[in-house]
């Protein structure tokens, strides 16, 4: 018999914690060398100069080898939101739409070296298990249970693919369905399926199997065909030989070991494919386990659906309400300030890194007779994710204007005043009352520097340490546990600005 809800919710966060704790006590242990040293390298996320090559420049998103596995799954976790978001009638509906084609895809996977589970999340990823799904109402484009092109369909998958006739028999079903014909619409969906193979389940995925079968061998791995299947294998190709680092490379390392500085040929390969492409391998992962929830623990689903979907972000996944304390008085902000919990904007540290401090964060302070700097904290995993992405964007960008943070703890009561003047502002649960969350105002020097803040926040979402959205002029920031591992960094770095090194 499993534990309740409520504690099996606890022993999964206390189980987190523990890992949260030994990843950074790792992190820890490889730089705890350089600690001591009276010149400490200079904190450079994207450079791609991993703790101990350098005794110059540091960066903590370093693609690491030996953390592999660790880096894939923390990338589905981090890219999972849509998958809960934007499927038909959410992600509890779209897993039993997709389960209900499960013996049918082991069947045909059955004599290949294709994962079941691999497929199975194609099917929820591509159509949220509707069989009918159509992205393109001339069906020319994706079309079916695995959303197949009729000329990917026609000239690599040999299938037989016709929109003209699929699109006229459509209109017909739409007919018999408004006059109520449930047995014409069955003999025209039937045929249907016959004149437009990808309308037919069955030969949509045994379609999609000879396309991961003809991937793994033009590309030599499972991981480049399946990443290949939106972006397309001669894409994945180019973004290989761009990288230059053998034959044998990962797509985890064709994206962790890329950015705008650092192989930035192989970079640009895979922004030029957007994000629907370059992080479709994530989302993958992120499918996977929605279906293993559904198979193994349905409540587990429920609750991280609605986790999900309670704010435009994965915020509430990191911090779901009630798993971390809320100020709710400016005597509770003082006492976190003096044991530590709480850390004050250092301002020296902050403009070394390229961060300003808007004048106005915490405007509404003097209507309760207190001082601004109260409201200008964060937490110090927040605090040290704030650094990173200033250095990261300084770095990146070399633009000498700096970004401006807008907006940082805060206590109940000033939330309470902010939704009076902002209707932006959430009456409900708000993690700026937990000193995790930040905003940063979206207004940049050049497109270059733009460029660089959307990386360094996509690539610390990759890493399952943040969750954003943009919102009316500025992104919206959530700090999670796994941002502990920047800790020693951020201590190494405020000794170095305050040496002035």
């Amino acid at each position: 018999m499993s534990p309740p809800r409520g504690q099996r919710a606890s022993l999964r966060r206390a189980l987190f914690a523990l890992l949260a704790v030994a990843f950074a006590f790792a992190a820890f242990l490889v730089l705890a060398d350089r600690l001591s040293d009276d010149d400490p390298p200079r904190l450079s996320p994207g450079t791609g100069v991993a703790a101990g090559e350098s005794d110059d420049v540091v960066d903590p998103l370093a693609w690491d080898a030996d953390r592999e596995d660790e880096l894939v799954d923390a990338a589905s976790r981090g890219f999972a939101h849509p998958l809960y978001t934007l499927v038909p009638n959410g992600a509890v509906a779209s897993a039993e739409r997709t389960a209900r084609y499960r013996e049918l895809i082991e069947e045909t996977v059955e004599g290949t070296d294709i994962d079941p589970d691999d497929l199975e999340a194609l099917v929820y990823l591509e159509s949220a298990g509707r069989p009918t799904a159509a992205a393109d109402p001339q069906f020319v484009g994706a079309v079916g249970l695995t959303q197949i092109l009729a000329e990917t369909g026609t000239n690599l998958l040999d299938m037989r693919t016709d929109p003209r006739q699929a699109r006229s028999i459509t209109r017909s079903i739409r007919r018999a369905q408004r006059r109520g014909d449930t047995e014409a619409v069955r003999l025209l969906e039937a045929r249907r399926r016959t004149v437009d193979e990808r309308f037919d389940p069955a030969k949509a995925l045994a379609g999609t199997v000879r396309y991961l079968e003809f991937a793994r061998e033009e590309l030599g791995r499972e991981d480049l065909a399946l990443a290949s299947y939106h972006a397309g294998v001669g894409n994945i190709q180019n973004v290989v030989k761009a990288y230059r680092q053998g034959d044998d490379v990962s797509y985890a390392q064709l994206y962790f070991d890329t950015s705008p500085v650092h192989n930035e040929a192989a970079y640009e390969r895979l922004a030029d494919l957007g994000d629907d492409s370059s992080t479709y391998l994530w989302r993958i992962g992120a499918a996977k386990e929605i279906m293993r929830m559904h198979r193994e623990d349905p409540d587990a689903l429920r609750e991280q659906a609605a986790l999900q979907t309670a704010k435009n972000s994965s915020e509430e996944v990191l911090w779901p309400e009630g798993s971390t304390p809320q100020y709710t008085s400016a005597a509770q902000l003082r006492d976190s300030y003096e044991d530590g919990t709480l850390r004050r904007l250092p301002a020296d540290l902050l403009a070394a890194e390229g961060v300003r401090i808007d004048p106005q964060m915490g405007e509404l302070a003097p209507r309760r007779d207190l001082s601004r700097r109260l409201f200008r904290g964060l937490r110090p995993e927040a605090l040290a994710v704030l650094v990173t992405i200033g250095a990261g964007v300084q770095e990146i960008s070399g633009a000498k204007k700096p970004i401006s943070v807008t907006s940082t703890v805060r206590d109940q009561r000033y939330q309470d005043l902010l939704t009076g003047v902002n209707a932006q502002a959430t009456r409900e649960y708000s993690l700026h009352t937990t000193g995790y969350a930040f905003d940063i105002l979206r207004s940049f020097s050049g497109t270059r520097q733009e460029d660089a803040f959307w990386f360094m926040l996509r690539r610390l979402q990759a890493l399952d340490m943040i969750a954003w959205l943009p919102e009316f002029g500025a992104a919206h920031i959530t700090v999670g546990e796994r941002a502990e591992a920047l800790l020693p960094l951020l201590d190494e770095e405020s000794e170095r600005v305050a040496d002035g090194a």
